[in-house]
């Protein structure tokens, strides 16, 4: 994979907003590099807090499905909710549950396997609810997708809200687009055209979250009363990959705060089971630890599992159901590795490596670890990739995409050859027949509208920032920028025509770098990279200098404190 480092060239008075916020210079260029320019935005950015969150009818139906919602509660209609088995629907659902049951709501939830039901809601559940007397269907991350389902949940006398955040389904006309919104009685969905919220880009079990506010407001509950659910909120946005810019960030960085002294028992356990200090939680923590747990339940047994885990209230019970869930996504991991081995494999020694979209069969690989490998398959590469394995009846694929292609767009397009399939630009869930697997193919590439240039991962690096520079003041102040993820990325400096003085490696395997790097002018900082790099190596056998991509920490041993920088990224210098 070919790369290509660009350095931001944006402009502000960096001076002017370091002196306003008491910041670095370089904090507040950073900043301007993730496109915050407006004083309200950077107060935001710096300062947000709960009354950052914006309305919830602001967004399109909402007066309508809360109006329908409370009036079920207040007849004591019979509720169910249907969620998805991921950590977005996992989360959706408890908010939900929680949500409606503290109103009194006559509720309960399911959620479909991911083998027997598919995604979303289907047929079978809307039987088994209507069977179970349920007179009103809530959806939670699916739904917008399911039209001739809903249709037939009406047809049955039900009535359906639909609260979702995935793309709407549309038909191209001579001169338009035209969205097709399922019959629901209210259809809560940001990506709606004809919906104006402020920030659209928010995950399900946020959109479930305002539901539930709206709620609260229609009842007089506690204005603060909604925070309750924000650590929810918050490890669902994070997991579900969204952008952490605007209200995201907000929510991520209250529901951190609440993470860290959380009173509930199943999270606390998966944080103790994983052997995490709740003092330093992170977003990363979220996205790599707590978050493939609970995701874990729904990939290979139920989500139910993970669900139960959040309403546990019993300690004993929600340690044992951690364990569970914890012996689970280790599974996950080896089955993952073997996936993605395998999917290389294909890649390397077949005629679609040079396909500029990669449509990859895994016949042997379980269907609910499709996305992983999907995900590193296009990390390893730079280009869309779908990974496809042997479904129930036909093959079950998901889908991830690189910047500038739109995949949802792209397999809207190819929708005759497809059974069912939903997502956003970045990713998405497909069923196909078997014989549409190679039309599919070259339809997404002959239509993909790539260049070589676009498979081009291009590294923005925030600032050259001399190693000089560093100071344990400046990692502080980094802290600022915080929570990190996809929109607003952990940044990136550099430094230039660095020695490698010392080297030598770590770990039980040594598949750390520790090394000892020095300037032109001698200036000496100690750096670790997690991994060994060949070109590192060549390097410092050969005495070549290198440039380097950096993150400044601190390294703490036995008891002393050090500045030191990560190496993310290397190239050597040409001359």
């Amino acid at each position: 994979m070919r790369q290509e480092w660009r350095i931001h060239a944006k402009t502000a008075d960096f001076n002017g907003i370091g002196e306003k916020y008491r910041i670095d210079p370089v904090i507040a260029r950073i900043i301007r590099n993730r496109d915050i320019i407006q004083p309200e935005e950077i107060e935001e950015y710096i300062n947000g807090g709960v009354e950052s969150l914006h309305s919830p009818f602001m967004l399109k139906d909402m007066d309508k499905a809360s109006a329908l919602v409370k009036e079920a509660i207040d007849g004591q209609e019979p509720i169910r909710i249907i969620g998805d088995y991921d950590i977005d629907g996992v989360n959706s659902i408890y908010i939900l549950y929680c949500g409606l049951t503290r109103l009194g709501a006559k509720v309960d939830y399911v959620v479909p396997h991911r083998v027997l039901d598919g995604y979303g809601i289907n047929e079978r559940l809307i039987d088994e609810a209507h069977k179970d007397g349920k007179r009103m269907l809530i959806t939670c991350d699916n739904g917008i997708a399911a039209y001739s389902q809903i249709e037939y949940a009406k047809s049955l006398g039900m009535k359906v809200v639909v609260t979702d955040h995935h793309g709407v389904p549309f038909e191209e006309g001579e001169d338009c687009r035209r969205e097709i919104l399922p019959p629901a009685d209210a259809v809560v969905d940001p990506a709606r055209s004809d919906c104006t919220y402020p920030w659209k880009k928010i995950c399900g079990a946020v959109v479930a979250m305002k539901l539930v506010q709206a709620l609260f407001i229609m009842y007089g509950r506690p204005e603060d009363e909604i925070l309750d659910f924000i650590e929810f909120a918050a490890i669902a946005t994070v997991g579900d990959v969204v952008d952490l810019q605007g209200e995201n960030r907000t929510i991520v960085r209250l529901g951190l705060d609440k993470i860290r002294n959380t009173d509930n028992y199943g999270l606390a356990a998966i944080i103790d089971i994983n052997k995490l200090d709740r003092r330093h939680i992170s977003s990363y923590h979220i996205g790599f630890v707590i978050g493939p747990c609970l995701n874990a339940g729904g990939r290979l047994e139920t989500a139910m599992l993970a669900v139960q885990l959040l309403l546990s209230t019993d300690r004993k019970e929600a340690e044992k159901m951690a364990g569970e869930l914890l012996a689970l996504n280790e599974e996950r991991k080896e089955m993952t590795r073997k996936g993605f081995e395998k999917a290389v494999d294909i890649v390397e020694n077949t005629d679609i490596k040079d396909d500029m979209v990669l449509v990859v069969f895994l016949p042997d690989c379980h269907e609910s670890i499709v996305g992983i490998i999907a995900g590193r398959v296009r990390e390893k590469y730079n280009k869309p990739v779908i990974v496809f394995a042997q479904g129930e009846g036909c093959l079950k694929g998901s889908g991830r995409s690189i910047e500038g292609y739109n995949m949802f767009e792209k397999l809207t397009q190819c929708k005759s050859l497809l059974e069912k399939f939903g997502g956003h630009p970045m990713a998405a869930g497909i069923s196909i027949l078997s014989d549409n697997l190679e039309p599919l193919r070259r339809m997404l590439n002959e239509n993909c509208g790539l260049t070589p240039e676009s498979l081009v991962l291009k590294v923005w690096i925030d600032a050259d920032m001399p190693l000089e520079y560093i100071s344990s003041k400046l990692i502080g102040d980094l802290s600022v920028l915080e929570p990190f993820g996809k929109g607003n990325e952990k940044p990136v400096f550099a430094e230039r025509r660095l020695r490698i003085r010392q080297l030598y490696h770590m770990g039980k395997e040594g598949q750390y770098t520790r090394m000892i790097l020095e300037k032109e002018n001698g200036y000496t900082m100690e750096a670790v990279m997690f991994s060994v790099n060949p070109e590192v190596e060549e390097a410092y056998s050969k005495g070549q200098r290198i440039n380097v991509l950096y993150y400044p920490s601190i390294n703490e041993y036995n008891g002393k404190s050090k500045t030191q920088i990560v190496i993310n990224g290397v190239m050597p210098c040409r001359a």
